[in-house]
């Protein structure tokens, strides 16, 4: 994003700067719960309540801090998550890999094709889109691939699944809709096993900023938006979109929640990546409203011992049921 959208951005929401100092100043001094605490604030203009979550974002924020499992890692992991996404619903909706690396200096260019997509398995952001090898900045390349290898995103947000994570570097086939420029990306959020709304991003190459567009589990628009600008055009329904819904639940089964990305390809559907804190849980709902109504989809324990300090004062310990079943 250029400066001047990071200055808008700021002017707009005054927290804005507040949080990029604590991130990138205070993300390795406070213990979990405080970083948390004063994330939130910078994204929520509030505190939110860690022992009696009510809302969405809250919610999410005492899953950070109590549904710690290390198989989570394995599914926001770009690279291990596809297989064990091939064994729950089959290698077709998987896109295909050309090859895995450890740095980028173990790419050999030459064998890949003239498009392709490079992504960090590890974090987020960190993707190159390459529709024509011949016009690559290999110098940009480089520099934006190393410093996303070299970044611990679980420091971000504390998000615990992204912490162990081993930072490598993912080459795919180069994948477009019928645009032929960009893919849609469908957002599917799951409860329980159940998929209650999804959101679709749009424009994201050809905007600074992209659209996101709500819908519930049937397409019905649904009507708030959040971090980014409904489209005014609305996207249409995906073909095969009931097939998509079952897929999305599939996965999900076995978690509170999870947030399924799945791509459709002129009605073929491919998976995209798993997501157990949307936005961090640090971003507003406008209006406000749907942060609570969503909330009361995210079934928390009914009973549970309160999370206490572990010894080094970096964890939160949580010695009740954490998996719904």
């Amino acid at each position: 994003m250029k400066i001047i959208d990071k200055l808008n951005k700021a002017i707009k929401k005054p927290n804005w700067l507040f949080g990029v100092i604590l991130r990138r100043c205070f993300s390795r001094m406070l213990n979990d719960r405080n970083f948390i605490k004063w994330e939130y604030f910078s994204g929520m203009g509030k505190f939110p309540d860690l022992d009696n979550p009510t809302t969405y974002n809250e919610k999410l924020q005492w899953l950070k801090l109590n549904d710690i499992h290390d198989e989570y890692t394995l599914l926001v992991d770009k690279y291990e998550a596809k297989e064990i996404v091939r064994k729950r619903i089959g290698e077709k909706y998987i896109i295909p890999t050309l090859d895995i690396y450890d740095s980028f200096d173990d790419i050999d260019f030459d064998l890949l094709p003239n498009q392709f997509v490079l992504k960090t398995t590890h974090d987020s952001g960190g993707v190159v889109v390459c529709s024509d090898k011949t016009r690559l900045d290999m110098k940009a390349v480089r520099n934006k691939l190393e410093k996303s290898l070299r970044h611990n995103y679980f420091y971000e947000h504390r998000e615990y699944p992204y912490k162990n994570v081993k930072p490598r570097i993912i080459a795919e086939q180069y994948m477009v809709d019928e645009s032929g420029t960009e893919l849609k990306d469908y957002k599917f959020f799951c409860f329980d096993g159940k998929c209650k709304m999804l959101f679709v991003a749009t424009d994201r190459q050809s905007r600074n900023e992209p659209f996101f567009n709500f819908f519930d589990e049937h397409y019905n628009p649904l009507p708030f938006k959040q971090g980014h600008p409904i489209n005014p055009i609305i996207p249409q329904k995906p073909e095969r979109f009931e097939e998509m819904i079952r897929i999305a639940e599939r996965l999900s089964v076995g978690y509170r929640h999870l947030r399924v990305d799945l791509y459709n390809i002129n009605g073929r559907i491919f998976f995209g990546e798993l997501t157990f804190f949307h936005f961090s849980g640090n971003v507003p709902f406008e209006p406000a409203e749907w942060d609570f109504v969503i909330g009361k989809w995210l079934k928390l324990p009914i009973t549970y011992l309160k999370p206490k300090h572990d010894k080094d004062n970096k964890r939160l310990a949580f010695f009740s049921s954490r998996r719904c079943h």
